[in-house]
């Protein structure tokens, strides 16, 4: 065999990876019946089937598992390749980040803030969506680093590495004050908490059973961002981490009471490839102790301004 069409080769392994030729022709812009052609000329090549159809479904052959094993090493190395020429350039190095829509925007923008320069080289590019589609752009070269408040999914996949920043208990808050101490006070009111397939979401349904709590769930929001906006809304009582309540009581919030039997985790998730990109390198060498326990000095610092500014006026 002289020579291979690599273009062939990309289209067959794109349609292993997406599991049809629809889906694969429709991420390629190209027309199905095109993706079928490519790859029965790839087929005659290589002299031998590379997938069969079982019912409705298209699966590999074992001719097909064996090209794809191989393809998959030389398109991950190219797109690996091309990541770290990416970040090499001198100027405007681009860091695509995914964040869990579930997560605290605010915890979320401190970790990030503390690993990109001040000189301006560095462009962030960050993209909200639930922890299964960030995985899977990540798995797909389109994502430099994840987010998360889940690690356990990346154990699925060897190309992905994982690292635990820090943890902190959580805090019930709510425009109105009720009669009962907490955490019995939450029954009094109706309650804004995150999704059920979310961990934290999960760790409240698990907490109020153990301790016997006959709640009224008002809404369940993937968006952490969301479900404060109604709290601020003084639409019922809702759940952010403990670390930030003062910000929270800033806007006449009533603390009801806070908990470290509910923890937000974070975690933050990248292929291995990407241990030289160096907002990843800073990342990993960053302690977060400070943040994790309430220390915040970029927090510290915009409150100090904005009382310099209030004192000027």
């Amino acid at each position: 065999m002289s020579h291979l069409n690599y273009n062939h080769l990309y289209y067959f392994w794109m349609v292993h990876k997406k599991g049809s030729v629809a889906k694969a022709a429709e991420t390629l812009c190209l027309a199905p019946q095109t993706v079928t052609g490519q790859i029965r000329v790839l087929e005659t090549r290589l002299k031998g089937c590379l997938f069969k159809r079982v019912g409705r479904s298209l699966e590999p052959t074992e001719l097909g598992e064996l090209v794809f094993r191989y393809a998959d090493k030389m398109f991950s190395l190219s797109y690996e390749m091309l990541d770290i020429l990416n970040y090499q350039k001198d100027n405007n190095i681009l860091f695509e980040v995914g964040i869990a829509d579930a997560l605290s925007k605010a915890l979320a923008s401190r970790v990030l803030l503390s690993v990109m320069p001040g000189d301006g080289s560095m462009q962030l590019a960050c993209y909200e969506a639930t922890h299964e589609s960030l995985m899977e752009r990540l798995r797909a070269h389109k994502l430099d680093m994840i987010l998360s408040d889940c690690a356990g999914e990346s154990l699925k996949y060897p190309e992905i590495l994982s690292k635990k920043l820090g943890e902190c208990g959580v805090g019930f808050f709510s425009f109105e004050r009720y009669s009962k101490p907490f955490p019995e006070c939450l029954e009094q009111g109706k309650l804004l908490i995150p999704g059920k397939r979310t961990s934290l979401g999960q760790q409240l349904y698990h907490w109020f059973d153990e301790n016997g709590l006959d709640v009224t769930i008002l809404g369940e929001f993937d968006d952490a961002a969301m479900m404060k906006a109604f709290g601020y809304f003084k639409q019922g009582i809702f759940v952010a981490p403990a670390i930030y309540k003062q910000d929270i009581l800033d806007h006449g919030i009533h603390l009801l009471g806070e908990t470290m039997d509910i923890k937000e985790v974070y975690h933050v998730m990248f292929a291995e490839r990407m241990i030289q990109h160096p907002a990843v390198k800073r990342l990993l060498a960053t302690d977060f102790s400070d943040i994790f326990n309430g220390i915040d000095q970029q927090v510290a610092g915009f409150v100090a301004l904005k009382d310099v500014s209030l004192e000027a006026n």
